[in-house]
């Protein structure tokens, strides 16, 4: 009897252990029993995104032009004000012009002179090649009075030309604005001596509507993004290729939208950089020659992307970038992704991504690889509909930027 009841007391003991195994077993390949931890994950989806790169940049005017005399003489007025704008051709230094004047009456005199002498020799050498041919006349004085011609229509156009010269240095005694633009303070006061072709400028005018913005890229983003290109992740010939925004040293939005006009072909060797040249509209004087800026150009859109919440990638102690997965049985996989570049609190993914993958963004901490978990859809503050599109970290994300 007692055997009996031994036996017994074992078989119960065996049916319970198997049933604690199975259950354990059934809540396993679950993956929501009560002791698998939750964790919020978001489904990636490919996405058609704008590869917007930022690059630091200076402001330079459209126009430089710095106003010198061309001619010599002391400056009897000045006639602008600094730091207004102006027009070309506005006078803005006048040269003391009684010189130039006198000489431009000499050289008129002169050349009413010449032309009075002009039509008496004329007439004569006419009549001496009419005598000549009639021998009334010698060949010798012939000659003499055409020469004589000759020399009295080059006369005229000698003092011609001086009056010429005369009238252009008259003028420039009153020194004008070469381009419309902003000018700037003077450096010479009334009473000073002006030195034709001076290497000291008076001023400088700059015309800073509209103005260049001159940025750094860098050689080897420039090799990515045509490696991008040709295995066809970008696309590099959209319409809105040309179109530049332009971000403030404060960190503000420029207001008007700028165009790429053309890149430098020679990388710098001490920078391994090269030049993008862009113009901005500048209506309101914003932007001022110097003023340190970044361009945000659009040089491509990738049309499959897969952006990775930044909150959810990890790295290893070698730097490479790993994230956590909840697979189809919700266990959860390491995978190590490659990623491109930061785009808002997103990352570029180029490999170890796909359409549908559910990646794990809060807690991150609790589990492992290999561990069943129950998942969750990741909510931010006033999207919980959309879980793929704002998953950059506990606060709401911003919204990723979309091809316009």
């Amino acid at each position: 009897m007692r055997g009996i009841d031994r036996r017994w007391l074992v078989a119960v003991v065996v049916v319970l252990v198997l049933m604690i195994v199975t259950a354990a077993g059934c809540s396993r390949k679950k993956g929501d029993g009560p002791g698998a931890p939750e964790v919020a994950v978001v489904v990636l989806e490919y996405e058609k995104v704008p590869i917007v790169t930022e690059l630091p940049g200076r402001v330079s005017a459209f126009l430089i032009a710095e106003v010198r005399p061309q001619v010599t003489g002391i400056i009897k007025k000045r006639l602008f004000t600094e730091g207004s704008d102006v027009k070309a051709g506005q006078a803005l230094y006048e040269i003391d012009p009684a010189p130039y004047q006198a000489a431009f009456d000499n050289a008129s005199a002169s050349l009413a002179r010449a032309e009075a002498n002009l039509p008496p020799i004329r007439a004569k050498a006419q009549r001496y090649k009419e005598l000549v041919a009639i021998k009334a006349v010698s060949q010798q004085e012939f000659d003499d009075v055409t020469g004589a011609h000759l020399q009295a229509e080059a006369d005229v156009k000698y003092w011609k030309a001086a009056v010429e010269t005369a009238r252009i240095n008259l003028g420039y005694t009153r020194v004008t604005a070469p381009i419309s633009g902003r000018i700037g303070k003077s450096s010479v006061t009334v009473g000073a001596l002006a030195t034709a072709n001076q290497p000291a400028a008076f001023t400088s005018i700059q015309q800073l509507d509209p103005v260049y913005v001159d940025a750094t890229q860098s050689s080897v983003n420039l090799l990515k993004l045509q490696r991008a290109v040709a295995s066809g992740r970008v696309n590099s010939k959209g319409p809105d290729q040309t179109k530049v925004r332009l971000v403030l040293e404060d960190g503000t939005p420029y207001s008007q939208e700028g165009t790429l006009k053309f890149s430098d072909v020679t990388v710098d060797p001490s920078t391994g950089s090269f030049i993008l040249r862009m113009v901005f509209p500048n209506p309101k004087a914003t932007l001022l020659p110097g003023m340190y800026a970044r361009a945000l150009v659009q040089e491509g859109v990738a049309e499959q992307a897969i952006l990775a919440p930044q909150q959810g990638v990890s790295r290893d102690p070698k730097g490479n970038a790993y994230v956590l997965l909840v697979d189809a049985r919700n266990t959860v996989e390491m995978r190590m992704i490659t990623t491109e570049r930061a785009i808002g609190d997103r990352w570029l993914v180029s490999a170890g991504l796909k359409s549908g993958d559910r990646m794990i963004v809060e807690g991150l901490q609790k589990v492992r690889p290999g561990v069943p978990v129950k998942a969750v859809p990741f909510k931010t503050a006033g999207n919980d509909d959309k879980a793929t599109a704002d998953t950059g970290g506990q606060k709401p994300a911003s919204p990723s930027p979309k091809a316009k």
